[in-house]
């Protein structure tokens, strides 16, 4: 096996719940790196339980709290920026991580990580 996958093997046993590749609206507010309020509407790029993978326009520092807010049942988060990636067109890419527990915040049911998955895994009843 090479370092690359024994890396990437580890990173994936050390998530807490499972990804999803999906765009949800979220809107987002804080203070930009010059220390300036923002709030900008946004998508998502990847979720999970814990956080998220999302596009801004802002310049923002890794630890900069911000909060996230579902536009669509208006239910806010306070977060903590964890990544900083690559910056395009659509804005930087920004992992935030929620400061308390909410798996319902994107309105997305997440399976354990320890539950099976494939056809071999439903009982029969």
């Amino acid at each position: 096996m090479s370092e690359a996958q024994v890396n990437e093997q580890s990173s994936s046993q050390q998530r807490r719940s499972s990804r999803v590749f999906t765009r949800i609206p979220v809107r987002a507010s804080g203070k930009s790196i010059q220390g300036r309020k923002f709030r900008e509407n946004s998508q998502t790029i990847v979720i999970n339980a814990h956080g998220g993978l999302l596009y801004l326009q802002e310049e923002l520092a890794l630890g900069a709290d911000l909060l996230l807010i579902n536009p669509v049942t208006e239910e806010e988060q306070e977060c903590r920026v964890v990544y900083l990636g690559d910056t395009s067109e659509k804005g930087t890419r920004v992992g935030v991580e929620f400061l308390s527990p909410s798996p319902h915040f994107w309105g997305v049911d997440f399976a354990p990580q320890d539950w099976p998955t494939g056809p071999s895994s439903h009982p029969v009843h």
